[in-house]
C-alpha cells in the first residue's frame, strides 16, 4: 500500500513508471508538492475576478517554466502520482496552451473554463498493478476531519498501459466537490478495493493550502 480534465498529456515509459508531464502541462492535471503557493486563496470555489486575471496570468508566463505542472503534481514513496487540477489550474492551463498557439482565450473560452472548474477538484491518480483489470473497482474518498467525502465522479482506467517490467499503469480520474472541504490544511486521499474486503490500496496525504 501506498502511504503517503481535460488537457493533453505526454506519458514517458521509464522502468516500471509513468510519468506524466507535459509541454501541455501534463494533466497529466497534474502533483509534488513543490511548487509555491501563490496568493490567490487555495481551492476557493469560484475564481473571483481577480483570481481569473491571475490564473490567466499565470498560464501565459508559464510558457517558458518546465516546472509550471510542479506545483499541482504529488509523487508518492511507491511511485504513484497525483495530479490535483484545481479551478485555478484549469483556467491556467487553457490560457497557456492558447499561449504556445500565439493566441489568447476570449472573454467566452475564459467563463467556459471557470464554470467546467466550479466548486469542484479533480485528482488524476496513476497507480500500478499486475493485472490488466486491477484498477476495475476501485473505490476513492477524501478524509476529511473525521468524516468521509465520497467522489462525485469516479472513473478507472479499464485499459491501462503496459509497462516493461510487466506491471499496468492505470490512470483514474476522481473529482470530489469542493464544498465542505477546509481552504488550507491535510485531507487524505483513500483508495479502497471492491467488497467485501474494501482493501484499502492507497492514502496520500493532500495539502490544500499548497494548491492554488
Amino acid at each position: 500500500m501506498a502511504h503517503f480534465g481535460v488537457v493533453r498529456r505526454r506519458v514517458t515509459r521509464r522502468r516500471g513508471r509513468v510519468g506524466v508531464r507535459g509541454g501541455a502541462f501534463g494533466v497529466g492535471l497534474a502533483l509534488g508538492l513543490l511548487g509555491a503557493p501563490g496568493s490567490t486563496p487555495a481551492l476557493v470555489g469560484d475564481l473571483s475576478p481577480a483570481g481569473i486575471g491571475e490564473a490567466i496570468d499565470a498560464g501565459i508566463a508559464s510558457i517558458t517554466q518546465e516546472d509550471f505542472a510542479e506545483e499541482w503534481q504529488l509523487r508518492l514513496p511507491g511511485g504513484e502520482e497525483v495530479v490535483v487540477s484545481t479551478p485555478f489550474s484549469r483556467l491556467a492551463l487553457a490560457a497557456r496552451q492558447a499561449a504556445m498557439k500565439g493566441e489568447s482565450l476570449t472573454e467566452k473560452q475564459q467563463q467556459e473554463q471557470v464554470d467546467r472548474g466550479k466548486g469542484r477538484i479533480q485528482l488524476l491518480v496513476t497507480m500500478y498493478g499486475r493485472a490488466r483489470d486491477f484498477a476495475r473497482w476501485y473505490q476513492p474518498v477524501l478524509l476529511v476531519g473525521g468524516r468521509e467525502v465520497k467522489a462525485s465522479f469516479a472513473q478507472n482506467e479499464r485499459t491501462p498501459l503496459r509497462l516493461e517490467d510487466g506491471r499496468y499503469a492505470a490512470r483514474n480520474v476522481y473529482v470530489f466537490p469542493l464544498e465542505g472541504l477546509p481552504t488550507a490544511g491535510a485531507v487524505i486521499l483513500v483508495v479502497r478495493g471492491p467488497p467485501p474486503d474494501h482493501k484499502e490500496v492507497l492514502r496520500a496525504a493532500l495539502d490544500l493550502g499548497r494548491f492554488r
